[in-house]
């Protein structure tokens, strides 16, 4: 090998599985410990020593708390780290497949296993939302980001645009909060919530479905 040669490349691509891995363990620790204990009582270092990783690693990687936070979300909404929109996923797009009731119940599957991974970690972003600027913008977002998918989803469902009023229902019936009352506090099965939300949107619809 001529010494003018770069040498690192060889080993960057090793680094850069190693980076993600880092990465996911991290994301992994702190979807943990927001979960179990919420907040305030999560913190970087206590994150870090439950990855195995050092505190500049993790400021290295998400910059703050909240960036920590809004990255496990992140992930937690879409289900993986990978940079694709939701919109673009295959299980997306079964809500325009089928008659409507067959879409409406996939669309109410989607938001069920959503809501499942995501729900304890949007508790603790409404909590911090409370004390840091960043956390309250990321709620806003997706709270605004949530209404979108319900339009966007909801015309693939009826073959149609809905009217605003049906969307702000189905907003307000499909919320993380309706969804940690029923299921988190109330103790009820996925299973059961997921029957709940087709048979009320159903309801909404004006139609018994089959």
């Amino acid at each position: 090998m001529r010494d003018d040669q770069p040498r690192s490349s060889y080993r960057s691509p090793l680094r850069a599985r190693q980076a993600a891995q880092t990465r996911q363990t991290v994301l992994a620790a702190a979807s943990r410990l927001f979960t179990q204990r919420g907040w305030a009582a999560t913190t970087i270092a206590a994150v870090a020593a439950e990855a195995g990783t050092a505190v500049e690693t993790v400021y290295a990687g998400f910059g703050s708390k909240s960036g920590l936070l809004t990255a496990a979300i992140d992930v937690a909404l879409a289900g993986d780290d990978e940079p694709v929109a939701l919109a673009e996923r295959p299980q997306y797009a079964q809500l325009g497949v089928g008659d409507r009731w067959e879409r409406l119940a996939a669309a109410a599957h989607l938001v069920t296993v959503i809501h499942d991974r995501s729900v304890p970690l949007l508790r603790a972003l409404q909590e911090a939302a409370a004390s840091d600027q960043a956390a309250a913008a990321r709620w806003s977002r997706y709270e605004a980001d949530r209404r979108a998918e319900i339009v966007r989803g909801l015309g693939l469902v009826l073959g149609r645009r809905a009217a605003d009023r049906l969307v702000d229902a189905i907003w307000a019936i499909a919320s993380p909060e309706v969804f940690a009352k029923l299921v988190l506090d109330r103790g009820w099965s996925l299973q059961s919530y997921e029957r709940w939300l087709v048979d009320t949107v159903r309801a909404l619809l004006g139609g018994r479905g089959p």
